[in-house]
């Protein structure tokens, strides 16, 4: 199972998750790291897209949840956990992290590990990364590229 934060404008629009460009880059790396993005369950933490917009018609850019909202959507979280029941769950990036593991959470800090907690009453195993819409923002994207995949490779290795 993977978590990101919240919708994305083509996210928002086509009513499915990691389908914009962020998507495009978390498939490709999954697929590098040896997960196959087609036996993923992925999923946002926050189930709305908080935007502004600074004219019509312009691209609406993405604003951070807060953490009222994030609790507000979190039994919708807790209901897809008890349904999915998943192996391990992919944490992509802070906001998620944060929804799933508490307000101290720090991506940074336990980026690429297997985390096991108790989430939800239940015990899950989670491998935090950044999100992958980090990469397209990031100077060197390569290296950033390359940080996801390795990531995301220990999360492969976690389900063997």
């Amino acid at each position: 199972m993977l978590v990101g934060e919240q919708p994305g404008d083509q996210e928002d629009r086509q009513g499915e998750p990691f389908v914009g460009p962020a998507g495009r880059v978390l498939d490709r790396a999954l697929e590098e790291a040896g997960i196959d993005p087609a036996e993923a369950y992925v999923t946002n933490a926050v189930k709305h897209f908080k935007f502004t917009q600074a004219e019509p018609r312009k691209r609406r850019i993405h604003k951070a949840p807060s953490l009222r909202e994030m609790t507000a959507c979190g039994p919708w979280l807790a209901a897809e956990l008890a349904v999915v029941e998943p192996e391990l769950i992919v944490v992509l990036g802070a906001t998620a992290g944060k929804a799933l593991l508490g307000s101290s959470f720090r991506v940074t800090q336990v980026r690429g590990t297997v985390l096991e907690e108790e989430i939800h009453g239940r015990a899950e195993r989670l491998v935090p990364t950044v999100h992958p819409s980090s990469v397209l923002r990031a100077d060197d994207r390569e290296a950033a590229y390359r940080g996801l995949v390795s990531d995301l490779r220990v999360a492969a290795q976690a389900l063997r």
